[in-house]
Order: C-alpha cells, then sequence, then structure tokens
C-alpha cells in the first residue's frame, strides 16, 4: 500500500499575508494530477475517496485551491466543497480534453473560481480567459521576459496571477519586482516575519490567562492549557521559574513552573507582563508565527504517540515544537533563547543541528509543512512511525489549533 498524505501550502502576497492554502496531494501514481490510462482512472479512485472521507478535514477556513484531473472534473468532485472555500484548479491535460472543459465551464457558471496551472499565452488558454480567474506562473522553468508580459497582459484583463515553485530569496524578488498578486512555494512557506517582539504573546491569550489566575479558585489544568497555545508566553514562563530566586533545580515543563512559581507569585509575573506589554500590539508576521509555533507543538507532541525509542517527553516534543519559531518572534539567535530556559539536550540538538530522534522527529514535522514527500518517508522511516497514520494525525492537529485559534481571534475582536 502506498502512502497517502494531503498537506496545506500557504498562499501569500508580498505582506507574508496568507491569502488561501494550496491543498498538495501525494499517493497513488505519485500526484493526483497525473494523467495516464488506466493509472490516472486509479488516482482518481484513490484522491476521491480520500476526499469523500476527509471533506470536513480538509477545507477549513480560507480559500483553498486544490488540481482536479478530467476524472475528478467529470465525478464532479469539486461538489463535495463549499464553493465559497475552493478554487479549481486545472492544468494542460484537463485543457486539451473536450469534455473535461464542459465540466470546467458549468462549475463556473455555478460560481466556483477557476485556476490554470503553467499558464501561458496559446490559443487554447485563451479561449478561457472568461472562465479563469486565477492564472499560475511557474518561476522556477520561465523565463523574467515571459512572466513580465504575461502577467502584465493578465492584469489587463483583470486576472490574478499567482507565483509557484518560488524556493529562494531570487525567485522570490522576481515575484515581488513583477507584480504578482501572491506567491507559493518552499521560501514562502518558510519565509521569516519582518518584525518581531519581545513581548509577542497574543492579547486575546494573555487576557483568558489574566481572567483564569483571578478567579476564587483557579483551575491550573485551565492555566496550563492556555500558556500552551502561546510559544512567547510558555518561554517567559520557563526563564522566570528557572530564576535563583524561584528555584534551585531545573524547569523543564509548564506544569513544573506552574507548582514552583505558585498562584501568588503566577498572579505577579502576570501583572507586570500586562503593564509592559500594554503599548504593544502583534504585527501579522508575528502572529503567523505564533499560530505557527502551536501547530508545530500539537503535531510533534501527537507524532510522540507513534515514534519509538525517543529520549524526551510528549510535553518535550510540545515545547520543542513551540519554540522552533522563537527566533522570528524575539529578536535574539537561537543559541541564546535556548541557553536561558533549561531544554533537554536532545531538543537543543534537534533545533540547532537536527541531531539525534529528535531532530528526526522536529524534521518530519517541518518536511510535512513543506511537502518534502521523500523527506517524509525518510524520517517517518528513520522514527518507525507508520506513514498511513501522518495525514490523519495532520488534520487532526490542525482541527483542534484552527479551531482554539478561531476561539482566540474571535475574543481578540470582542
Amino acid at each position: 500500500m502506498k502512502e497517502k498524505y494531503i498537506v496545506r501550502q500557504p498562499i501569500k502576497d508580498a505582506n507574508s499575508q496568507i491569502l488561501g492554502y494550496e491543498i498538495l496531494y501525494y499517493g497513488e501514481n505519485q500526484a493526483y494530477g497525473t494523467e495516464g490510462g488506466t493509472n490516472e482512472f486509479a488516482a482518481a479512485d484513490t484522491v476521491y475517496n480520500f476526499l469523500l472521507q476527509n471533506v470536513e478535514r480538509t477545507l477549513k477556513g480560507q480559500v483553498h485551491f486544490m488540481t482536479f484531473t478530467t476524472n475528478l472534473l467529470m465525478r464532479k468532485a469539486p461538489r463535495l466543497f463549499e464553493k465559497e472555500s475552493l478554487v479549481i484548479q486545472i492544468d494542460d491535460s484537463v485543457i486539451i480534453h473536450p469534455l473535461a472543459m464542459k465540466f470546467v465551464q458549468q462549475f463556473a457558471k455555478e460560481g466556483y473560481k477557476i485556476a490554470v496551472n503553467e499558464f501561458r499565452f496559446s490559443p487554447r488558454y485563451m479561449g478561457l480567459m472568461g472562465e479563469i480567474d486565477y492564472i499560475k506562473l511557474n518561476f522556477s522553468n520561465t523565463s523574467e521576459q515571459s512572466l513580465r508580459h504575461i502577467i502584465e497582459m493578465a492584469h489587463s484583463m483583470n486576472k490574478q496571477c499567482i507565483a509557484t515553485d518560488v524556493a529562494d530569496a531570487e525567485a522570490y524578488d522576481l515575484a515581488v519586482s513583477t507584480g504578482v498578486d501572491a506567491m507559493e512555494g518552499p521560501y514562502v512557506a518558510q519565509k521569516l516575519a519582518t518584525k518581531a517582539h519581545a513581548s509577542g504573546y497574543l492579547q486575546s491569550n494573555f487576557f483568558r490567562l489574566m481572567v483564569a489566575v483571578v478567579q476564587e479558585e483557579p483551575d491550573m489544568e485551565e492555566i496550563e492549557q492556555i500558556i500552551a497555545m502561546d510559544a512567547t508566553l510558555t518561554y517567559g514562563l520557563l526563564r522566570v521559574a528557572n530564576t535563583a530566586y524561584f528555584s534551585t533545580s531545573r524547569v523543564t515543563s509548564i506544569r513544573q513552573a506552574l507548582v514552583t512559581l505558585g498562584i501568588a507569585q503566577l498572579k505577579q509575573w502576570i501583572y507586570l507582563l500586562s503593564a509592559s506589554n500594554a503599548e504593544h500590539e502583534i504585527d501579522p508576521g508575528s502572529e503567523e508565527f505564533l499560530k505557527l509555533s502551536f501547530m508545530r507543538g500539537s503535531f510533534c507532541s501527537e507524532l510522540m504517540r507513534y515514534a519509538k525509542d525517543m529520549p524526551i517527553s510528549r510535553s518535550d516534543a510540545y515545547l520543542m515544537g513551540m519554540f522552533s519559531t522563537l527566533d522570528y518572534l524575539i529578536a535574539a539567535p537561537m543559541e541564546d533563547i535556548l541557553e536561558s530556559v533549561p531544554v533537554a539536550e536532545e531538543i537543543k540538538a534537534a533545533l540547532l543541528r537536527h541531531e539525534g530522534r529528535c531532530g528526526a522527529l522536529y524534521d518530519l514535522v517541518v518536511s510535512y509543512e513543506r511537502a518534502d514527500w521523500k523527506k517524509i518517508n525518510q524520517y517517518a522511516e528513520q522514527l518507525g512511525i507508520a506513514t498511513n497514520l501522518l495525514t490523519s494525525v495532520y488534520f487532526t492537529c490542525t482541527e483542534e489549533v484552527n479551531a482554539i485559534w478561531n476561539q482566540l481571534m474571535g475574543m481578540e475582536k470582542a
């Protein structure tokens, strides 16, 4: 049985704002965008069945771009999803298929947005301009002159342009200079936030923490859960708990830190944070990395249920994922950040040098984010994790993170 993975990769504008997500699928025949006789039918079967079983989990929140083959279009697979949350992507194999194009035109009439992969100005593409909403351009195999020409023409027709396969800083700078509306690719997925705050915790999360600690009988489990959602709060708590004033031994978990401080000192720490953070707001880039840290922490922790011979606990794995973005959120090198809190040496080796089994777990999580299929299989095998579990675990974590995040954002706006 071959592995089947579904991954969401962000599509961002030049300000690193997420405009939507690309749904990437890996399974039978390597990718579900591949046409080719019986193999394509097998690929369509695999994808359709998977989407049917996971429709409630695959597309949540923002707009998602998904490539559909001729067979998937003929099965009316796009109707599994709400048209407000889906952009139907097609490639050349669909465009040259007259029956498939009738389905595309029908979906467009029904209100679905249409995107074309690897767009080029040729007669068969020009005939589609009435239905197309997005033009996707591969920045790794198209000349700069051609790119600029296509983008200028597309904008004159009110079509949005998305640069794909943006793999390095050079391609990113070219995409920005050509005036594309959005970008995606390995470099875009990991691009650093443009601004960082030493006090970059979520205001809504912090407000929930303040409410929790002033209760007549504070619920320490609830307080622990609130702090665990925010990488910077977790980092700050561990730093305070490990000062000589509070502890003579290493405090390595949120629960230990809460016990060490006690409710009275915890209240003082929170009030101090409140005063020092009164004038600060989180920029969108930092907010994105807070959410990413939460997702990585959850994913690392859940994968620990299946990884073999791990030298750390699930709570350690959670901290590893949470702390992996702190050098973007706090204006300091990762080496300095990790020196100021007593995390396990295996975590330091993983985050700084990608070493050991913890490094393999961290690299598996990052490889899954980036849809690096080869490395996903490599690290999963190294850790003894059955690959058929990965997508289910990934979307379970995604659901949980999104649900909590939406709750936090609702409190932020209230």
